[in-house]
């Protein structure tokens, strides 16, 4: 007889080392809402992957180029630790076949530990959408049909969302797919190529949108696949 679980899923988000983190608040309430337990983990509290059901990557600083054979900016500081401490998790997730989703930073972090790389700057490169922080959902994004992400939004193709990046997946990794794209074609969605890997990742931050309820299904995704994944294993 298969045991019922009915603790909620403890959810690894990794963060920087900052005291206060808005994101880290945003992610907890919104995985919260889904059903979930998130536990913040970062650089200065490391925590045992293994004890996780599902790991979610999240926004922040640039990642260092070098992991994806660019030059690093002399003018830019990295956080080589948080780099470190992700992409063991990613490797972890990925082979322990956890649930794996991962935020603006984290979304580019899967696609580069999976083979792709980044354009480290694109401002110059935008032609139809802004530059500069943008919190509130005024971007237009297409998603193609029938794709984890837009299940996941409620079969949505179209809808608007924040950006506050300036870096961009430039290849994607063989093993994942782009499924989102916005008017100037830069990428905003991944996910697995292969059609039972729970991973994705989306570029913008809907932890910011969490009144938006196609955007909370987002979160609901890596909860109900954590749940499925943890009874599964056990």
């Amino acid at each position: 007889m298969t045991k019922k679980y009915t603790k909620r899923p403890l959810i690894a988000v990794t963060t920087d080392n900052k005291y206060v983190s808005p994101a880290w608040l945003a992610i907890c309430f919104g995985i919260w809402l889904a059903g979930g337990k998130a536990v913040r983990v970062c650089s200065k509290k490391p925590k045992d992957a293994e004890s996780f059901d599902a790991f979610l990557i999240s926004g922040g600083s640039d990642i260092d180029p070098k992991l994806y054979g660019a030059k690093a900016d002399p003018h830019k500081s990295y956080d080589i630790k948080r780099d470190k401490l992700e992409s063991e998790f990613i490797h972890y997730a990925l082979s322990a076949q956890k649930p794996l989703m991962g935020i603006c930073r984290g979304y580019q972090l899967i696609n580069v530990i999976k083979g792709g790389d980044l354009y480290t700057d694109i401002s110059e490169m935008r032609k139809k959408t802004k530059n500069g922080i943008q919190l509130f959902p005024v971007k237009p994004v297409t998603i193609l049909a029938d794709t984890k992400v837009s299940r996941c939004l409620g079969g949505l193709t179209q809808t608007k969302v924040n950006a506050i990046h300036h870096q961009a997946i430039k290849s994607v990794a063989d093993s994942m797919q782009a499924v989102a794209y916005d008017a100037d074609e830069f990428v905003q969605a991944i996910e697995s190529r292969t059609p039972h890997e729970a991973v994705l990742g989306v570029q913008w931050h809907p932890e910011y949108l969490f009144y938006i309820a196609s955007q909370r299904g987002l979160f609901t995704w890596l909860v109900e696949q954590a749940i499925s994944n943890r009874q599964t294993d056990r």
